[in-house]
């Protein structure tokens, strides 16, 4: 016990990738915590409709970010220069830059998605949600320099404090408003306190406006296909609400809502820690140096997989059960939900952490090549699947592309020596089993979903 002690003390990279995914794990546990907490208050006093037009305005600022990232998050973490102070203030202007110009990207769209998706409130919704663009813009880079170093102790507690403000927040806006508006503002309040207190409470030099052209030319040269690959990302991520929302009716978008929010916690807190400390793992212990750079990642790929794959199962069995205690009649569909989402998930688990090694190798072509296959096949599932038997059609089409996506996902961890045979062959026979099992399972509660085929 004193050997671990004083390894975890050390600033060896084993203890510092440690150290980093124990604060990202418990950090991301209690935020997630925190915010179920809030949605069943929340759900408390708005109905389903709010909850489906929130899903909407939050699918375009994800958009918004994502089909405006230059990927300078990555590049920081992987280049030679990522704590040079003019490569840094370079990136922050282009961050402060691409801030405002999401925000007047929803000023413009707000009366047109208005008019598809059949809900006016979205042309005053939209314009006030982007504000928070315009503010998380100026966050300082040192975010990203803490993470570069694998230094998320103090990271990990901004986030934590200043959720809990903005959740208490925004609680009590919609206790006093009783409306979707309260969300919407609350987000904005959220972007704003993060910004404090990232500038107060974490230790180096303020960021300035700064044009360096080889700076510039670094940054676009790698982040133009991050820029690709995280607008396909939008699609892979947010186009099941995107589509599903032209289809369903608005009330019953927000009880998908919920459910997505239930059963997407494991797999968001495998991609959390995976995001913060397997670029620079990768980066400097590549798998295809060495046999035991390629042993170690097997076994933290274990223990990861592993980790999230339990609690994916906890999901998938108890799915429907869990929504009928926590929430009340008029969310009850959300049960079928959870569990087929969980299953589905269980599928993308088992390639979920080879992408980052192009990243930290510096290939992010490759990386977006694999998002081409991933938003095709997953945009087509959905639409194909929908039409043919409405959510559940949907829902299914998702899993399809899920394992189709995942040749491609070999395809790039082989390039780079990180494919590891051992670890898929094990985990996707566990989960499959996994996934058959809850949905017989919990055959009653997907039963309801059958009648869900557009508005």
């Amino acid at each position: 016990m004193k050997g671990i002690a004083r390894l975890l003390r050390s600033n060896d990279l084993v203890a510092r990738v440690v150290r980093g995914a124990g604060w990202t794990a418990s950090g991301f546990a209690v935020a997630q915590v925190l915010r179920l907490a809030s949605n069943l208050v929340l759900t408390r006093l708005l109905f389903p409709e709010a909850f489906g037009l929130m899903a909407l305005v939050s699918v375009f600022i994800a958009g918004l970010a994502m089909f405006s990232d230059v990927g300078l998050g990555p590049s920081i973490l992987q280049n030679k220069r990522g704590d040079d102070e003019d490569f840094l203030n370079t990136a922050w202007t282009i961050q402060v830059v691409r801030g405002v110009c999401m925000w007047l990207g929803t000023c413009i769209l707000a009366l047109p998605l208005a008019r598809f998706y059949g809900e006016p409130a979205l042309a005053q919704l939209l314009p006030v949600a982007g504000l928070a663009l315009v503010i998380s813009g100026f966050n300082p880079t040192r975010l990203i320099t803490a993470n570069r170093h694998l230094l998320l102790g103090r990271i990990t507690a901004i986030e934590l404090l200043n959720q809990i403000i903005a959740l208490v927040i925004m609680v009590a806006l919609t206790w006093y408003m009783r409306s979707v508006w309260a969300l919407v503002i609350g987000g904005v309040i959220a972007a704003g306190t993060f910004l404090i207190f990232a500038h107060l409470l974490l230790p180096g030099k303020a960021n300035r406006l700064r044009w360096e052209r080889e700076s510039v030319h670094e940054l676009v040269h790698f982040g133009k296909w991050i820029f690709f690959s995280t607008a396909l990302g939008f699609l892979v991520l947010q186009g099941d609400k995107l589509i599903l929302g032209k289809y369903l009716p608005i009330e019953r978008l927000g009880i998908y809502n919920i459910g997505y929010f239930l059963a997407s916690f494991p797999l968001l807190l495998g991609g959390a820690v995976i995001a913060r400390i397997l670029i620079p793992l990768y980066r400097e212990r590549p798998p295809q140096a060495s046999h035991e750079n390629f042993t170690r990642l097997r076994w933290m790929r274990f223990a990861l997989t592993a980790g999230v794959l339990a609690m994916l199962a906890v999901m998938a069995f108890s799915g429907a059960v869990l929504v009928d205690l926590l929430y009340d009649p008029r969310y009850a569909a959300a049960g079928g939900i959870v569990v087929i989402i969980a299953c589905i998930q269980i599928v993308q688990l088992v390639g979920l952490t080879y992408d980052q090694s192009a990243l930290a190798a510096g290939d992010s072509r490759s990386y977006f090549a694999v998002f081409v296959v991933r938003a095709a096949l997953q945009i087509g599932g959905l639409v194909i699947g929908f039409e043919q038997a409405g959510l559940i059609g949907a829902l299914a089409g998702q899993a399809l592309a899920a394992f189709a996506t995942h040749f491609a996902i070999v395809w790039l961890a082989r390039r780079h020596g990180a494919w590891d045979p051992l670890h898929d062959a094990v985990f996707a026979g566990i989960g499959l089993a996994f996934a058959a099992s809850a949905l017989w399972v919990n055959q009653d509660a997907i039963a309801t979903l059958w009648s869900w085929r557009g508005s």
